[in-house]
C-alpha cells in the first residue's frame, strides 16, 4: 500500500536521471552544511523509550531560535547513524528545509527501534491521565506519547522558540491527528495529510464494511511481521511475485486461503484482526479517532487528494469532525488533484491522461503549507488562506470557499431510468420513494400529467463471483491508483454492469460535496455488494471516454447497521443508502453524466459469496451466482443526490 511510502524517496521521480543526481548531491551537501544530526531514545511516562532523530540547524541558539517540526511514523525515522544524512531534506519538503526548523522524526511505540508494543491505529484514551503522572502502569495513547515527546524536546534541546508543529502523510497523518486531543500547550500547528481515520468505514482496511483485499494482502506482508524486539528493518513474511493480480486472487479462492502455509500462515496479527472483526464492533469503534477530536486548540491544516486511493475518506472526515465538534477552531481544508501524498512530489502537473496546466504540488507547498507553518510556528508573514482551498477536477482550477461543502450548493436528483436513461432533475422537485418533492423540468405542475406507458420496473444483471468485474482494465501486477480516473468503457461492455446515461448537458454543471446513493435493489441470494460510479462522458478527445469521477462500494448486509448485519430476503425490493466521498467537478456543456452499478470490483475488494455467511471463513461452495435487480419505479426509485453550485 502506498500509505507507507516515505516522500523523501519520491523526490526525483519526475526528473531525468542526470538532474536527479545533481539535485541529490546539492541537497545532501545542504543538509550536512546546515544541520546537526542527533539520535535519542526519549522516555515516555510509562518508561518506554521511543527512538527519535533530530536535525538541528547549526546556527540555532537563544539569539536565533527555531521551532520544532515533528513527524511520528511507523515507517522508520531513519536513516540511522550519526554520519548517515538523508540525501534531501531534512524536512518533508525543500521549501521547509530551506526555511530551517528543528526537524524531529520518531518511531512510534513498538515500531523499528522504539520500545514497547505496537497497536494498529492505537485506540485513544477516553480519560487520559494528567501530564505529570508517571509509572510503568500509567495509561498511554498516541496523544500522551506526543505530549511526552514535546515535553522532552522543550527541556533538552537548546535553541528552540517554544513552538512545535506536527505533520504527517497517511499513517503518520493519523499520528498528527492523534496529537490534537489534550494537545501540549506548545503545539501550535498540526497538519494531518491523507490521515488514516476510520479503517472500517472508508480508509485502508474496509469501505462501508467491504474488505480491500488487494492493498491489504500486499501491505500486511511487509507491515505485519512479528517483532519480538526493536529492529532496524523488517523482512517480508513471504516472498510474493504477482504478474496478474486478478488471476492470482481468483486462483487464491476464499479469503481464508491467505492463511495457507505459503502465505500468512497465521503469523500476521493485524491481518487476522481485520478479518476476525467483520462488523463495526468495539475493535473498530475504538480505532476511530473522530469522536476524540474535541477541544482542539492548535491551528489545523487538513490536506487530501481527490485521486487518493488510500485515504480520501480520512482527509474529508477528519476536517468535518474537527469542524463539527470545535466551533471557532482554526481548521482549514486543502483538496488537490493528487494521489496519495503526491503534493510532496517536485512536480504534479499531469496524472495519467490528465494535464492540469500547472504544478499543483509546488503551488500547495509554496502558497499553503510553508506559509502555514511559518506563520504559526515562526510568526513570519501571514496566513490568510480560505477555509477550503479545493481543486475543480473538471476545469483544472483552484477554488476557494468559506465552508466545505459550499453552503451555496443545492441538492439535485439524478434518477436511474428504464432503458439505461439517467434523468437529471432541473430542480429538486420530484416524487421519489413516496416523498413529494414537486415536479421535474417545470416551474409549476401542469393541471394533469399524461399517462406514459408503464416502463419496466427494474433492470437486472447476474453477478457471478467466479467471474467478477475487474476494478481496472488490462493485466496489472499490483494496485494501479489510476483506476480513480480510468475510462470505464471496459466495464460498460460487461453484462454484469448496468449503465445509465443522461442527455448531453445544455450548460456546465458543478458538483461540490458528498454524493448520496439511494438504491432500491433485490437479490436472489441473501447478501450482495453494490459498487456505484459517477462518470463524466467526454464528447471530445477520444470520443465517448467515460472518465471516472467517483466510485465506492457498500456491503449490503450492513444496510441497516454496520454493527448488526442482516441477510436480504431473496427477491424482495430493499433500500440501500450510502455516501460516496466528496467531489468538486464541473461537468462541462455537451458532456454527459453516467452512472454504473455493479456488484464486484475485483481484486480491489474481496468477493462477496452473495450468501449471508461469514466471509472470512467461507468455503468455495459458498460463492454463488445471484440475480440482482435495480428498481426504478414510483416508490422504489433509485438514484444519486448531487450537491450542485448554481
Amino acid at each position: 500500500m502506498l500509505r507507507f511510502i516515505v516522500l523523501l524517496g519520491l523526490a526525483g521521480l519526475a526528473r531525468p536521471a542526470a538532474a536527479q543526481t545533481t539535485t541529490r548531491a546539492q541537497d545532501s551537501a545542504f543538509v550536512r552544511q546546515t544541520y546537526r544530526k542527533v539520535e535519542q531514545l526519549i522516555p515516555m511516562r510509562d518508561g518506554t523509550r521511543l527512538a527519535t532523530i533530530l536535525y538541528v540547524p547549526l546556527d540555532a541558539s537563544a539569539a536565533r531560535p527555531y521551532p520544532f517540526l515533528l513527524e511520528r511514523t511507523p515507517y522508520s525515522a531513519g536513516p540511522r547513524g550519526a554520519n548517515n544524512y538523508p540525501t534531501r531534506g531534512p524536512g518533508p519538503s525543500r521549501e521547509l528545509s530551506q526555511e530551517k526548523y528543528i526537524f524531529v522524526y520518531q518511531d512510534v511505540r513498538g515500531r523499528y527501534l522504539s520500545e514497547g508494543q505496537f497497536e494498529e491505529m492505537t485506540p485513544a484514551l477516553n480519560n487520559p491521565p494528567k501530564p505529570g503522572l508517571k509509572g510503568k502502569s500509567t495509561p498511554h495513547d498516541e496523544s500522551t506519547d506526543t505530549y511526552d515527546t514535546i515535553e522532552w524536546l522543550l527541556k533538552n534541546v537548546a535553541g528552540h522558540n517554544g513552538r512545535v508543529g506536527i505533520m504527517g502523510i497517511s499513517y503518520p497523518g493519523f499520528y498528527a491527528t492523534a496529537s490534537l486531543p489534550g494537545a501540549h500547550p506548545a503545539l501550535k500547528a498540526v497538519s494531518p495529510q491523507a490521515p488514516v481515520t476510520d479503517e472500517f468505514m472508508g480508509d485502508d482496511a474496509r469501505h462501508n464494511g467491504a474488505f480491500f483485499l488487494l492493498d491489504n494482502f500486499d501491505f500486511t506482508n511487509y507491515f505485519d511481521v512479528p517483532r519480538p524486539q526493536p529492529v532496524a528493518t523488517y523482512p517480508e513474511l513471504f516472498p510474493l511475485k504477482i504478474s496478474d493480480a486478478y488471476q492470482f486472487f481468483l486462483e487464491l479462492g476464499p479469503i481464508k486461503n491467505a492463511n495457507q502455509a505459503q502465505y500468512f500462515n497465521g503469523r500476521a496479527r493485524i491481518w487476522n484482526e481485520y478479518l476476525a472483526h467483520d462488523t463495526y464492533d468495539a475493535y473498530w469503534q475504538a480505532r476511530n479517532i473522530r469522536p476524540h477530536l474535541t477541544g482542539v486548540r492548535p491551528a489545523v491544516l487538513v490536506v487530501g487528494g481527490w485521486y487518493d486511493a488510500e485515504d480520501l475518506f480520512g482527509a474529508l472526515h477528519t476536517y468535518q469532525a474537527i469542524e463539527k465538534q470545535n466551533p471557532g477552531a482554526t481548521n482549514r481544508l486543502v483538496m488537490g488533484p493528487w494521489t496519495h501524498g503526491a503534493w510532496g512530489r517536485p512536480d504534479w502537473s499531469t496524472y495519467g491522461p490528465l494535464s492540469f496546466g500547472q504544478n499543483t504540488a509546488s503551488y500547495y507547498r509554496q502558497q499553503l503549507e510553508t506559509p502555514f507553518f511559518n506563520y504559526y510556528l515562526k510568526g513570519k508573514g501571514s496566513f490568510n488562506a480560505a477555509e477550503a482551498t479545493v481543486f475543480d477536477t473538471g476545469t483544472n482550477e483552484w477554488k476557494t470557499y468559506p465552508a466545505w461543502p459550499p453552503k451555496a450548493s443545492q441538492p439535485r436528483m439524478l434518477l436511474l431510468q428504464a432503458k439505461g436513461n439517467l434523468l437529471l432533475e432541473t430542480r429538486l422537485a420530484h416524487m421519489i420513494n413516496n416523498k413529494v418533492l414537486g415536479y421535474p423540468n417545470v416551474d409549476t405542475p401542469p393541471a394533469k400529467l399524461p399517462e406514459p406507458p408503464a416502463p419496466p420496473a427494474f433492470t437486472e444483471y447476474v453477478s457471478d463471483p467466479a467471474s467478477p468485474v475487474p476494478y481496472t482494465d488490462g493485466v496489472k501486477a499490483s494496485r494501479d491508483s489510476e483506476y480513480m480516473i480510468e475510462d470505464q468503457r471496459f466495464a460498460a461492455k460487461r453484462p454484469d454492469v448496468l449503465t445509465f446515461q443522461t442527455q448531453p448537458l445544455a450548460q456546465d454543471l458543478t458538483v461540490a460535496g458528498p454524493l448520496g446513493v439511494d438504491l432500491w435493489v433485490s437479490t436472489s441470494g441473501t447478501d450482495a455488494d453494490f459498487v456505484v460510479k459517477l462518470i463524466d462522458v467526454l464528447p471530445d478527445g477520444p470520443a465517448g471516454t467515460q472518465r471516472l469521477v467517483r466510485a465506492d462500494v457498500f456491503r449490503g448486509r450492513y444496510r441497516h447497521s454496520f454493527a448488526k448485519p442482516e441477510a436480504f430476503q431473496p427477491n424482495v425490493p430493499t433500500e440501500v443508502k450510502y455516501d460516496l466521498n466528496d467531489v468538486l467537478h464541473t461537468f462541462k456543456k455537451g458532456h454527459r453524466l453516467l452512472v454504473q452499478v455493479q456488484s464486484t470490483w475485483f481484486p480491489l475488494v474481496d468477493r462477496n459469496p452473495q450468501q449471508f455467511v461469514n466471509i472470512s471463513t467461507a468455503e468455495a461452495k459458498d460463492f454463488q451466482k445471484a440475480t440482482i435487480r435495480v428498481y426504478h419505479e414510483a416508490g422504489h426509485a433509485s438514484g444519486l443526490t448531487l450537491r450542485v453550485l448554481q
